[in-house]
């Protein structure tokens, strides 16, 4: 049987991830989210791929998927982000080119066990349906769309975000979808597209429609699964990908001075430097010609090719990307995208007084992050001056300056500069 060709959507907008940008160029143990999910699928037999892109990562995309040649991948441009349908039907012209086959339709930013992805091709090739979808298991209520399953397995209908107490079943449709017809599928979507909605669930309509009339079997999944939707999930991806880390990894090129302390599952690559009395506690990873300081401290964290843990800073379960600078500060529960700085003193509040999730706006909404301990998001290159102090959950944009001694307590947008006006008052002292 043909092993289904691979359409990866990672052309969607990612507005509500501010102030970080692409998720599918996130870098994770110094590779980017892309080339990491191409690798596992390349593990499993699969040989073409096509990745929808947007216009704005086109050519980073097809630049990256170069670096995996085990898979021959073509990428194909979703001009404007008119919803999942949109994105499946720019693979049109890959198959008219290539003829129609099965296709195994995932996200860039789903991140599961890779059991999933065996289990998938497993069913695929007994051949007993025309589609497969995943369904992972909850076992409280989640806000996305269910599947409704009948004997056997048998998939009639996705219902979007029933409520709780009203869910169909305990599987909850995730994106790993294959179809052994895709010009079926295609033409089904199309059908939809023709109809006078504004709705943009025209690739779930037209999946409710091939299932009157088709098999739809349910895969089931119950294991890790981590998507990437607002910036602090970077946080959930991390340490999923940290876990993974089974023994010490120290490079034969790196440089560990005397007096470091390394325990744990830790990842060093090649020239990184280690400075005399720095401590790593795994599972963490420091990136290729990345720098911990004398009596700095690394816990469960990524830290970036380049990037500087300067001189006694702790960073704690944090995520620093490439280029960051620190120096004598706390980066806690925080993330910290490419060249932001954080200057001496600064600390990242990462707990309510109440102890409660902290919240963050997004799109202007006030959502619950889900977490009790949520540090600093800080875009591209945001430098954050000397005895800053953030509050939990705050986002500083890309390139905004914060200047000394400011306590940021809201977001901060792109290219601002926010700083504190001080009256400075000089006495005369009482003579005699």
């Amino acid at each position: 049987m043909r092993t289904p060709l691979l359409v990866v959507l990672a052309g969607g907008a990612s507005s509500r991830l501010w102030p970080l940008e692409e998720k599918s160029l996130i870098k994770f143990m110094g590779r980017p989210l892309l080339s990491l999910q191409l690798e596992r699928y390349a593990q499993l037999g699969i040989e073409q791929a096509v990745i929808v892109a947007n216009p704005e990562n086109r050519d980073v995309i097809a630049e990256l998927v170069s670096t995996v040649p085990q898979i021959e991948t073509e990428v194909v441009v979703q001009p404007e982000p008119k919803g999942m349908g949109d994105a499946v039907l720019k693979i049109e012209p890959y198959l008219e080119a290539h003829g129609n086959q099965p296709i195994y339709i995932t996200q860039v930013h789903d991140l599961t066990d890779i059991v999933l992805h065996q289990d998938m091709l497993t069913a695929y090739q007994t051949g007993s349906a025309l589609s497969y979808l995943a369904g992972y298991r909850v076992a409280d209520y989640f806000p996305g769309g269910y599947l409704e399953v009948g004997e056997g397995g048998r998939i009639t209908n996705i219902i979007e975000k029933p409520g709780a107490g009203n869910e169909p079943s305990d599987l909850v449709a995730i994106v790993a979808h294959v179809h052994t017809d895709a010009m079926r599928l295609l033409d089904a979507i199309k059908a939809e597209y023709a109809k006078p909605l504004t709705s943009d669930d025209h690739y779930e309509r037209a999946m409710a429609a091939l299932m009157a009339e088709h098999v739809f079997q349910v895969v089931p999944y119950s294991g890790p699964w981590q998507a990437i939707k607002f910036p602090w999930h970077v946080l959930d991806v991390m340490f999923a990908l940290l876990g993974q880390i089974t023994e010490p990894r120290v490079s034969d090129e790196a440089i560990i001075e005397e007096g470091v302390l390394i325990k744990g599952n830790v990842v060093v690559e090649a020239g990184a430097r280690l400075f005399h009395g720095s401590t790593v506690v795994g599972p963490a990873y420091i990136g290729k010609g990345a720098i911990v300081g004398n009596n700095a401290l690394v816990r469960e964290s990524m830290v970036g090719e380049r990037s500087v843990v300067g001189y006694c800073t702790e960073v704690a379960r944090s995520y620093l990307a490439d280029g960051v600078h620190t120096h004598v500060c706390q980066a806690l529960d925080s993330i910290l995208d490419d060249d932001v700085n954080l200057s001496a003193s600064c600390t990242t509040a990462n707990l309510r007084i109440d102890h409660g999730a902290v919240n963050s706006t997004i799109k202007g909404q006030r959502v619950s992050t889900g977490r009790d301990k949520l540090g600093l998001i800080a875009g591209k290159g945001a430098f954050i001056g000397v005895n800053v102090m953030t509050m939990p959950g705050v986002k500083i944009g890309r390139k905004s300056e914060i200047g000394p001694t400011t306590v940021v307590q809201s977001d901060v947008p792109d290219g601002a500069r926010v700083w504190v006006e001080q009256t400075i008052q000089v006495r005369e002292q009482p003579k005699g």
